[in-house]
């Protein structure tokens, strides 16, 4: 299997014969006026696994391309949050026991949380650094090396800050992985993230 890049500006009538969806959402729509993919998220979605809250949820709308070797992968998504936890991002995904999704948490009160969720083993973690209420727009970066994934944001699309560095256990033995976008409302319907593009680039160098 050999990767080829990908540039998807979500400007024509199809999205690229190469992505694909897991649990699909009920409404999105490719936007060609201002051209991004808009996803209106079903109620009760999410990724987790057990930690700290007990439930285990596996039905977030996940848009994703396979990849073999090492890549990079980046986006930048708007978003219109409502209820806590509204979230849309990044996500790489071996199982349901193994994946890792990077986004912008939505917080009623207080900040919101821009962090990263890594799964192992059907256990998450979550590491969260506070944003403020009035930033709307992310970029969002992941790169992926052997088994090991560095998660990156930034706020204008040139300067990147670390958000995490994490090995998914199950990358070793897996021809594949799936990466791409993703986004979920564990409460109530309303959210809408809007993505401007998803950029996959095989290897190491973005």
């Amino acid at each position: 299997m050999s990767d080829e890049p990908l540039f998807e500006s979500f400007s024509g009538p199809a999205l690229d014969s190469r992505l694909s969806w897991f649990c699909e959402p009920a409404r999105w729509q490719l936007d060609a006026t201002d051209p991004c993919l808009r996803v209106h998220t079903d109620a009760g979605t999410d990724f987790w696994q057990r930690t700290h809250y007990g439930f285990e949820a596996d039905n977030g709308h996940f848009l994703h391309l396979s990849a073999a070797s090492d890549f990079v992968l980046t986006t930048k998504v708007s978003f219109r949050p409502v209820h806590q936890y509204d979230q849309a991002g990044l996500m790489v995904r071996l199982s349901p026991a193994c994946w890792l999704k990077t986004s912008v948490e939505f917080e009623p009160e207080g900040f919101n949380r821009l962090g990263a969720v890594v799964t192992n083993n059907q256990y998450s973690d979550w590491s969260t650094q506070p944003l403020a209420k009035d930033v709307n727009t992310v970029w969002f970066r992941v790169r992926a090396e052997g088994c090991d994934f560095l998660v990156e944001s930034s706020l204008d699309g040139l300067h990147w800050e670390q958000v995490r560095m994490a090995r998914l256990l199950e990358r070793e033995a897996a021809s594949s992985v799936a990466c791409g976008l993703y986004a979920c409302s564990p409460k109530s319907a309303g959210y809408e993230a809007a993505f401007s593009f998803l950029k996959f680039q095989p290897g190491r160098s973005a």
